[in-house]
């Protein structure tokens, strides 16, 4: 088992670092939030005073970090901090562009280095079953694997550096469009005499199917674990979705895809 230091101990990083733990790692976490580290030691985290204090001597390092700029800040004040040999692992949401300079930035102090980024919410994070979508070097990914099943469900090699968030930014351009014709396909449905049962009914049996319906329902009843049979409890924030597909709108413009 591997010493990980985990830096974000927040929706998503604190479960996952959870899981981390249950597997037999040992987890050097930091968060900047008292609330998020108090919830992490709990869930046997060894909570450290400052980012490179939980990095000194830890095999690999994970980061679960809300943007690009975050990432870039505390990889400069982590990586003196790194030891020879260790792996860096961003699973945070930024731009492919960002991604390649903190790859570059590791990879020129020795340090391996990949951009995994996740899918499947803090419902995912919370039962381990997360897809990862890896950029970086095989070999990289071939030491990651014993630290990333325990959060995973499906791991996945996308390419080179950057290309994990390729991956990330595309495939959730398809998720928001999916909730917003859900979220309006159950309104029309109420609006039209149909229950919204019927409606989940048909659509997880037809071509509507997806994750938006089947896992993320926006209306109360078919899908006892989702937010709105939950009290609409917090999970991933609007604004975050907003700033992935700022994301791609970047994305898109630099590719001249328009």
């Amino acid at each position: 088992m591997s010493t990980v230091a985990f830096l974000g101990l927040g929706h998503m990083g604190g479960p996952m670092s959870k899981n981390l733990v249950a597997a037999g790692h040992t987890v050097r976490g930091f968060d900047p939030m008292p609330a998020a580290t108090a919830a992490a030691a709990d869930n046997g985290v060894i909570v450290s005073d400052n980012g490179p204090a939980a990095v000194a001597g830890a095999e690999v390092v994970i980061t679960m970090l809300p943007h690009g700029d975050a990432v870039k800040r505390c990889y400069a004040e982590i990586l003196p901090a790194a030891q020879d040999g260790a792996l860096f692992i961003d699973s945070s949401t930024i731009s492919v562009d960002d991604a390649r300079e903190v790859h570059a930035s590791a990879t020129s102090r020795g340090i391996a280095q990949l951009d995994a980024p996740v899918s499947g919410g803090v419902k995912g994070a919370v039962a381990g079953t997360l897809a990862f979508m890896v950029g970086g070097d095989e070999t990289a990914l071939q030491r990651a694997r014993p630290v990333l099943e325990p959060m995973a469900g499906k791991i996945i090699h996308c390419g080179d550096a950057g290309a994990g968030q390729a991956a990330k930014v595309c495939n959730n351009m398809v998720l928001a469009v999916q909730q917003i014709a859900v979220g309006e396909a159950f309104v029309l449905a109420e609006k039209l005499g149909l229950s919204a049962q019927s409606l989940f009914d048909v659509i997880t049996g037809a071509t509507g199917n997806c994750w938006a319906v089947h896992t993320n329902c926006p209306v109360p009843g078919p899908v006892p674990t989702s937010p709105a049979n939950n009290d609409f409890k917090p999970g991933f924030a609007t604004a975050l979705m907003n700033k992935d597909l700022g994301l791609a709108m970047d994305a898109v413009t630099s590719t001249g895809s328009s």
